[in-house]
């Protein structure tokens, strides 16, 4: 009886040592999977833009050049100068202005001899013509001299740059440029799936480094009629009106333009995962325990989300936590 009662009592601590054995191995299995933290995703209306590099240019840049090369008498004006239209810039050697009009002044006399002459038949067509020619020629060579006598300013503008000084004569470049600063223009390349969606008058929002992050408001004044067939993109040229003058050409900026909105799945920035070494980026779904690690295609950064184009669908549920313990169709753990 004694012998049976060790016997039962072994029996009973190897089953018990078994069971507890057993329990600790699932306990085991239990804690190797990873914890995750996940988060739903949903698509939701997104502001399509793209941001572009850009330099500043003059809307009109107008050359002041003499049609003669005649010797510079004074010039007026200096560099950063303010002018108008029809503002008097430069004057030129006149000494040739006196000799020209007493010469004029002379072929009208004697056109008008013969033109009275040609009237009563003492001088003949040709005579009449000859003369006639004679004066317009002159007349048209003073107008001309006096028109680059004095150089005036077909703008309002500023002057940019001056290439002689006083008494200099004149040898090819200009002597001054003006350029309108009153609107600005800047050119940028847009590529062409955006054609359809770029229109004249759309707001266009501009910062130049000289400002930091003041924005300004600017327009699509120019939408390009043709794409670059080797670039795939078009040029749009835009505008700021530019009252205060703050903004000058060559200046250094970024223009973004909006190209209305597309529904678009948004992620939080903790679920995107980029590839070491590429360009790729990855996202774990989780789904049935499991999760998958999925290719996406980002678009552009949102605060502390990422737009997504393609790779999730909306509703997915992410891992926004745990991704450094997780490989593909790896069973977890999900924490709150």
């Amino acid at each position: 009886m004694k012998k049976n009662l060790t016997f039962i009592t072994m029996v009973a601590a190897t089953l018990l040592c078994s069971c507890g054995s057993e329990t600790k191995e699932t306990a085991v299995q239990e804690v190797t999977k990873p914890n995750v933290k996940i988060a739903q995703v949903t698509a939701q209306m997104v502001a399509q833009t793209e941001r572009f590099a850009t330099t500043v240019e003059a809307e009109v840049k107008n050359n002041i050049i003499p049609n003669a090369p005649l010797r510079i008498d004074k010039i007026l004006v200096e560099v950063g100068d303010n002018v108008v239209k029809g503002q008097k810039l430069v004057e030129l050697d006149a000494s040739n202005l006196e000799q020209l009009t007493l010469q004029i002044e002379n072929q009208r006399t004697e056109f008008n001899r013969v033109a009275e002459l040609y009237k009563v038949g003492g001088a003949s067509k040709a005579e009449y013509d000859n003369a006639k020619t004679a004066l317009e020629v002159n007349e048209k060579a003073l107008k001309n001299r006096l028109e680059n006598t004095v150089l005036v300013s077909p703008i309002n503008g500023v002057v940019s740059a001056r290439n002689y000084d006083n008494g200099d004569m004149y040898g090819g470049q200009p002597i001054l440029v003006i350029e309108q600063i009153t609107p600005v223009k800047m050119k940028v390349n847009v590529s062409e799936k955006y054609y359809s969606k770029v229109k004249k008058g759309a707001d266009v929002e501009l910062q130049f480094e000289t400002y930091g992050d003041e924005l300004f408001n600017g327009k699509v004044n120019i939408v390009y009629p043709t794409i670059d067939p080797t670039t795939h993109t078009f040029p749009v040229e835009i505008t700021l009106s530019n009252s205060d003058r703050r903004v000058r050409p060559g200046m250094f900026g970024h223009a973004t333009i909006n190209f209305g909105e597309e529904s678009r799945v948004v992620v939080p920035d903790a679920a995107v995962i980029k590839q070491a070494g590429s360009g790729d980026y990855y996202i774990y779904t989780y789904s049935n325990g499991k999760v998958n690690y999925d290719k996406i295609q980002i678009g552009k950064r949102m605060d502390d989300k990422y737009e997504l184009i393609s790779g999730v669908a909306s509703g997915a549920e992410v891992v926004i936590a745990g991704q450094n313990a997780l490989a593909d169709g790896v069973e977890v753990n999900v924490i709150k």
